[in-house]
């Protein structure tokens, strides 16, 4: 089979995306019905100042329906009246910052959110699923090698708990329910996710390209603190690939139902030097950084993911250098602010990265 010849599964295929009015499931919804699904959102309205899902016109080219997950019965309603083929689980409270200032909010998001996802897909007899949670699920003890499927979950603010608590409940259902001789139900885990069109707030790469357009300081919390920086389109090429092996039959139960997706070592790099990449990409000028020394939440210093599982398993491995990671991403936001066609270049860069 060629490289991408699976994304051909696709086509025609009823697919559920949760969280489409979010950074990836804009994205994911974007490229999906770019391969022809029928695709149906469910997601909350898009937040205020948020661009991606207004300006891919995402609404006009699926179904969606704006419902909070942690909401049960509409959740199940939808569910049981589309009857998806497959569905790809992002919704989520997905910025650690907030998950100290809102607690509740995050746990019943990331947690109750998930629960009801996997309980509708039991009770109304969904064959695939691809749950997606984060890297930050694994208790981090700043392990150098990186974390791989087996290690322990866990964490200790309320984002990571949250997550490491959604992949508990999944594994609860995949062993009560979903456990048979081949894998329909998986999780996926990826982290410090970038490319064009995110607009949250208290993240690293929208800060700092918000503090390029306006000319103003940028501001760090944790400038040496090491991430693990992969293009959107990696981790989404891991998904639907996960997909089309579930779809197709294609993984043994002897296998965990889980998946790391994660960029190449050398995309792993401190806070700092990416800010001074990105400014570089950007105007070829110095812009001031700041550091905000009170910072009141912890954050740690080191995090990245193993990925042997993935490249074994699926025949997937990461394809963008960080130079290009960084390209793709700088550029989408250029010419976003230079009023360009940006579903004719959100295209542009997907056909890109699959010629890679």
């Amino acid at each position: 089979m060629k490289k991408n010849n699976f994304l051909k599964i696709y086509k025609n295929k009823k697919a559920l995306i949760t969280g489409s009015t979010g950074f990836k499931g804009s994205w994911l919804s974007f490229w999906l019905n770019n391969l022809g699904s029928n695709v149906i959102g469910a997601g909350l309205r898009p937040e205020k100042g948020a661009i991606l899902f207004k300006t891919l016109k995402i609404d006009k080219l699926i179904k969606q329906y704006y419902i909070d997950i942690t909401n049960f019965k509409k959740i199940n309603d939808l569910i049981k009246k589309e009857r998806p083929q497959i569905i790809f689980h992002l919704a989520a409270q997905s910025i650690v910052s907030e998950s100290y200032k809102k607690p509740l909010e995050t746990i019943q998001s990331n947690t109750l959110g998930s629960a009801n996802i996997l309980e509708s897909t039991r009770i109304n007899k969904i064959k695939h699923l691809v749950f997606i949670t984060s890297d930050k699920c694994y208790l981090n003890t700043e392990k150098i090698g990186g974390y791989s499927e087996k290690d322990t979950l866990g964490g200790h603010d309320n984002y990571s708990s949250s997550k490491a608590a959604a992949e508990i409940i999944f594994n609860s259902y995949y062993q009560s329910y979903f456990k048979n001789k081949k894998i329909k139900h998986a999780t996926a885990r990826a982290g410090n996710v970038i490319g064009g069109g995110d607009m949250k707030k208290n993240r690293v790469i929208p800060d700092v390209i918000k503090s390029l357009h306006n000319d103003t300081p940028i501001i760090l919390r944790s400038p040496t603190a090491t991430r693990p920086w992969q293009h959107v389109l990696e981790p989404l090429y891991g998904y639907l690939k996960l997909g089309s092996y579930l779809m197709r039959n294609k993984l043994s139960h002897l296998n965990s139902p889980s998946w790391n997706f994660g960029p190449k070592k050398s995309n792993c790099i401190q806070v700092v030097k990416i800010v001074k990449n990105i400014i570089k990409e950007w105007s070829k000028k110095d812009l001031k950084i700041k550091i905000n020394k009170q910072n009141k939440f912890k954050e740690t210093n080191l995090l990245s993911l193993k990925i042997d599982k993935a490249k074994k398993e699926l025949k997937w491995q990461p394809k963008l250098s960080l130079k290009e990671t960084l390209k793709l991403t700088v550029n989408w936001y250029y010419c976003y602010y230079q009023k360009k066609d940006m579903s004719k270049l959100t295209e542009t860069q997907i056909k890109y990265y699959l010629k890679k």
